[in-house]
């Protein structure tokens, strides 16, 4: 397309195979948000943060327009995706929380 600046990205092997998350708990400030991707199973007394992401609120917009925009043709292409159940949703602060971490693993 014109005038779209292309970008040369590298793919690092221990990247690739990602993290496995089912739960995102989102957080900002005034000047970035933070995206917490946590995985919880049963039989794990809490929930485990893999990554973290911190973006300003430019690029946590950019992502949500590309989100809304691979779902769409995701369900363009698969059908619709259920949420099933009741939905589950809402924001809070992390700083209501408490220190994150720092605790013992179990």
């Amino acid at each position: 397309m014109p005038g779209q600046q292309q970008i040369s990205i590298e793919l690092k092997p221990e990247v690739a195979k990602g993290h496995y998350s089912n739960l995102a708990i989102i957080s900002h400030s005034h000047s970035e948000f933070v995206i917490d991707f946590a995985t919880s199973l049963p039989g794990l007394p809490k929930p485990e943060i893999g990554s973290r992401i911190v973006m300003t609120p430019e690029h946590a917009k950019r992502l949500l327009n590309a989100l809304a925009d691979n779902i769409s043709k995701y369900e363009s292409q698969f059908g619709q995706i259920s949420l099933g159940g009741k939905q589950q949703g809402g924001t809070f602060n992390l700083a209501d929380f408490g220190p994150l971490g720092g605790g013992s693993k179990s």
